[in-house]
């Protein structure tokens, strides 16, 4: 991807790792699968939905920290949605298999390929702060709790896709 493309389709490649990886999490449970084309969803910068989704991620931050420390024995799978900088554009992708890390910083693994971090792959093991957290989900019961980001994507994937999809969220 050029390096100078501009805020908004840095929020589309955000868009589609946080589809792709959300959709592989869950065709990973058991039940239903759930295939998705592997595509880019725009989403600007500017954007009031999906900045209103990110500041309610992060004022819920505790709720997944909650469960991430004491899990009841429904809660599993948490994962973050994290920003990575990148030449001329930053990435928001999940990442699984969260650990605290002495100094309060972070580690987890890529949940997805990324697109625009040469040199990372899926699986690969990265270190983050706090402050490039934006956005937060765990499974309960089968239902994803929290993935604000994921409810402004919803209206521009497919019907059949976005219907699958929100069946599986707690709160669609």
């Amino acid at each position: 991807m050029p390096a100078n493309l501009s805020q908004p389709i840095k929020w589309a490649v955000s868009a589609v790792v946080t589809a792709v990886a959300l959709f592989g999490i869950l065709t990973l449970r058991p039940g239903p699968a759930i295939e998705v084309a592997d595509r880019v969803i725009s989403v600007a910068d500017t954007d009031a939905e999906m900045n209103a989704a990110i500041a309610r991620a992060r004022a819920t931050l505790p709720v997944f920290w909650a469960s991430y420390e004491a899990p009841k024995r429904t809660e599993t799978e948490h994962a973050l949605k994290v920003r990575f900088p990148s030449t001329g554009n930053d990435e928001h992708i999940w990442m699984s298999e969260v650990k605290k890390l002495p100094g309060g910083e972070y580690a987890a693994r890529f949940g997805d390929t990324p697109r625009n971090l040469p040199g990372k792959r899926l699986g690969d093991l990265a270190a983050f702060k706090d402050a490039d957290i934006s956005d937060w989900m765990f499974m309960r019961n089968g239902k994803i709790v929290g993935g604000e980001t994921i409810r402004p994507l919803l209206k521009s994937m497919p019907k059949a896709d976005a219907d699958a999809l929100r069946a599986r969220m707690e709160q669609p």
